[in-house]
């Protein structure tokens, strides 16, 4: 398990959120990159330096700090797009070979290189924005039917990161609450809810849905 690539955001504009900016366009960059806990959404800060989001109140912070996608879910939707899929196109900060990142267990950790360990936190919602950037039509209802949304991490232990690092599981909760579980509970499948209770590290956002559900 290895990170193929560290995808930092490149400033462009958002006519699909009518937002001035987006940092959407995620390219692979060469070198180290620091890693650190960017404190409460609000303020656009994410987990990796040079990096930030422009829809504040939706994206960044600590249960947002990172988000990674699996090169094998990548290779998986390039026939659908008809054309090669790049490391970041889909948002990541992280792209992964070898790691089932939709099977990961909410609360899990990793260990990259020899510094950073991150927290598998939460899935990621599609939002107007990812389908824009991809320019397909329905894309938000494909993304959400196919549930390999990919995971956001908070930042645990900070350090560097880089193209190359191995990344080592370095502990698994005693739940079963995955993060393709989450996201199917949270789009197409409410009923599912309930069983989110179980996973301590969720977002207090999402517990507070599964509870409600519980009602």
């Amino acid at each position: 398990m290895r990170l193929l690539s560290v995808n930092i955001g490149v400033p462009r504009a958002n006519p699909w959120k009518k937002l001035a900016a987006t940092g959407i366009d995620k390219r692979p960059v060469d070198g180290p990159v620091a890693v650190s806990a960017p404190g409460p959404k609000g303020t656009g800060a994410v987990g990796l330096a040079g990096d930030r989001v422009y829809d504040v109140r939706a994206h960044g912070g600590t249960d947002q700090a990172v988000y990674a996608y699996a090169r094998e879910d990548l290779d998986g939707w390039e026939p659908e797009f008809g054309r090669a899929l790049s490391n970041g196109v889909f948002g990541e900060n992280l792209t992964t070979a070898g790691l089932d990142v939709n099977g990961a267990l909410i609360g899990e950790r990793w260990r990259i290189g020899a510094e950073v360990v991150l927290e598998v936190a939460t899935p990621r919602i599609p939002c107007a924005t990812f389908q824009g950037w991809l320019e397909r039509a329905g894309w938000i209802k494909r993304f959400t039917q196919a549930a390999v949304p990919g995971a956001y991490l908070r930042v645990i232990e900070p350090g560097e990161i880089r193209a190359g690092d191995a990344v080592e599981i370095v502990h698994r909760p005693g739940h079963d609450v995955s993060v393709a579980l989450v996201f199917r509970a949270m789009t197409l499948e409410p009923e599912l809810l309930p069983r989110l209770l179980t996973a301590d590290a969720l977002p207090d956002e999402e517990k507070e849905l599964a509870h409600r559900r519980t009602i």
